[in-house]
Parts: structure tokens; C-alpha cells; sequence
């Protein structure tokens, strides 16, 4: 018996408790069992916890993360099915279980925690450093000849050109929306937006170069994990050298390398990058893409990160047409300082 399971997340008006409550008493509960549930851990998001637990005895904890059906999907099947195909089931994290809502509203996903060893913690270790870069680059290698990558399209979405112009189209299409409602009524409101729409207009105007460039420049298509930023690489000593895992597999889609090498490389100081990048080279020696001038990729990670900011304005003004609350509007002045802050990736 579970003692205490009943009250986990009980404060946190999370959908699907029943759900998530009834898998983790099937998982951990036995007829030898003696255990209590002990407190919960917020990690990062409200969405994502590590649940510790007394089981006879012994510690144990848990990473449940709650997931939009969509993305629960695409979770799943990245750790079950596209990674295992390319020989790198090792290197995703370790999905014990999941927990449908019972209406669809939601699902949960189960996973043995792997600790707190990311690579943020890491940045200054060369070693460690260059375990990630070889599994980012092997994950690129493997799936530019994977004849999963149009699934992993489908399920995935485009992150190539499409989202640049999607993205732009959205963003501007939701900026007027919210001009024209009652929810901007002050002065600040409304000059936020038309700075965000002034970004979004030279966004425009300069399409046809980007997406010219992403064209000819960016290399080959392949599975991008889609969010890569050091907090979501583990890593942990093996017998071998460094054993990495990447995990947060919800953003996953096709598109050109530089997509995932922009979150990559920014997550570092400006010197520290083109070492980087040149160990990336080096694992990637079989692509049929020859790497361009600083430049060119400058503007390929600018592009990359422009249109993950455009998203970003989406998905905020369209929750500031349903509700104008003031948390919505003080993260779309965040958006803002972030495109004002935004400066060439590789020196």
C-alpha cells in the first residue's frame, strides 16, 4: 500500500490526477509492498515534477511531466520508435509508463529520474561538452538516411522554411487581432505590439533572402530534436566515457541542422562556440554538406531563432484574445527584449 497518494499534485490544479494516481499505485504498489508518498518537486515548468517516494524503506523518485495529446505522441514515439531504429534508444530518456486523461484533455508521462546532471552544470568540462556534441551529431547523421524521417515529418511538423514563413504569417496575423480588441486599451499595450509588428514587418520583407538561404545553405534534411538546449541533455559517467541522454522530445521535427545547432550553440559563451561547431564538423564528416562561412551561418541561426520567437508571439497573443491578463502581456515585452537582444551567433 501507497500511503499519502491520494494528496499528490493536490494543490496544483493539474488535469488528470485520477489517472496519473491509478498508473503510479499499478507501478510501485504490491502485495509486499509498505510505502508512502513523500513530497513533490516543481522541476522547471508546472508541467514537469519528480515525485519522491518511500518504498519499504528505500527512496525512490519519479519524473511525471503532463503533455498536450498531440505531444505526448510525439514523445512517445521518438523514444519508442524513431530513435530505437537508428541504434539510439540509450540516448533518450527512460518512459516507464503514460496516463491518458480519461476525456482527452491531457497526458502523463512516467520516467525514472535521471537526476539533476545537465549539461548547464557542465559547460566549462571539454570533455562532457564534446560526448553531447558527438550524440547531437550522430542523431543528425542517422536520420538524414532514415527512412522514418517523412513519419517523423508527419508526426513532427516542418522545421525548415515552412516555420520561418508560417511562423512569420501567424505572428502578424495575430498581433493585428489583438490591436483591434478591447483588451489593449492602454497606451503601453498598444505600443508593445506595434514594436513586436515592426519585427515581424522586416521579418517579411526579408523572407525571400532567408528562405533562399536555408535553401542552398542550411544542408540536409534530418530528425531535429527541436529544442535543444543544455538543460535537456543528461549526462552521467559510463564505462566507455560519458553516457548522454537527450530528453523533452515534444518539439521534435524535419528540418536542416542549423536549426538545432542555433539553441545549441547559444546556450554557450560567444568564445566557446566555434570549438564547438568544429567538433560537430568532424562527426559529420559523411554528410554530403560542406559546412558555410560564419556568415552565411550566422543568418541561417538567426533565421532559426527569429521564427522560434514568432511562434512564441503566436501562441501569447492568442492567449491575450482569450484572456488579456497582465502575465501575458509582461512575456510579450520579454519576446520583445529578446529580438532587441539578439546578435550574431558565431563571432
Amino acid at each position: 500500500m501507497i500511503k499519502g497518494l491520494n494528496t499528490l499534485l493536490e494543490n496544483k490544479k493539474q488535469p488528470g490526477l485520477p489517472e496519473l494516481r491509478a498508473l503510479l499505485l499499478s507501478l510501485l504498489d504490491g502485495p509486499q509492498v509498505h510505502g508512502r508518498f513523500k513530497n513533490e518537486e516543481k522541476l522547471l515548468r508546472s508541467r514537469v515534477y519528480r515525485l519522491h517516494f518511500e518504498i519499504n524503506d528505500e527512496s525512490r523518485s519519479l519524473v511525471v511531466k503532463r503533455f498536450s495529446p498531440d505531444r505526448a505522441y510525439r514523445e512517445q514515439t521518438a523514444i519508442n520508435r524513431w530513435l530505437p531504429s537508428v541504434g539510439m534508444q540509450e540516448n533518450c530518456p527512460p518512459l516507464i509508463a503514460i496516463a491518458p486523461e480519461k476525456n482527452g484533455q491531457c497526458v502523463w508521462h512516467v520516467y525514472e529520474d535521471l537526476g539533476d546532471s545537465t549539461l548547464d552544470r557542465h559547460l566549462d568540462d571539454t570533455r562532457v561538452v564534446k560526448a553531447a556534441v558527438k550524440i547531437i551529431a550522430n542523431l543528425h547523421l542517422r536520420f538524414a538516411r532514415s527512412p522514418l524521417l517523412s513519419e517523423c515529418r508527419a508526426s513532427g511538423g516542418d522545421l525548415g522554411a515552412y516555420f520561418y514563413t508560417n511562423n512569420t504569417g501567424d505572428a502578424l496575423r495575430s498581433l493585428e487581432n489583438l490591436t483591434i480588441t478591447n483588451g489593449v486599451s492602454s497606451t503601453g499595450r498598444q505600443a508593445l505590439i506595434e514594436h513586436l509588428k515592426r519585427y515581424i514587418y522586416t521579418m517579411l520583407e526579408e523572407q525571400d533572402q532567408r528562405v533562399k538561404a536555408l535553401s542552398e545553405s542550411a544542408g540536409p534534411e534530418t530528425l531535429l530534436h527541436g529544442d535543444l538546449w543544455t538543460t535537456n541533455i543528461f549526462t552521467s559517467p559510463a564505462e566507455n566515457g560519458i553516457h548522454v541522454r537527450l530528453i523533452d522530445w515534444d518539439h521534435a521535427g524535419v528540418g536542416p541542422v542549423t536549426y538545432d545547432l542555433s539553441t545549441f550553440l547559444m546556450r554557450f559563451p560567444v568564445q566557446a562556440r566555434t570549438a564547438i561547431l568544429n567538433d560537430y564538423q568532424e562527426h559529420i564528416q559523411d554528410f554530403d554538406w560542406q559546412i558555410p562561412s560564419n556568415s552565411d551561418l550566422n543568418l541561417l541561426f538567426d533565421t532559426a531563432e527569429r521564427s522560434r520567437l514568432a511562434n512564441t508571439i503566436t501562441w501569447l497573443a492568442n492567449a491575450a484574445l482569450e484572456e488579456p491578463s497582465d502575465w501575458v502581456f509582461d512575456d510579450l515585452a520579454e519576446v520583445d527584449q529578446w529580438f532587441h537582444s539578439l546578435t550574431p551567433v558565431l563571432p
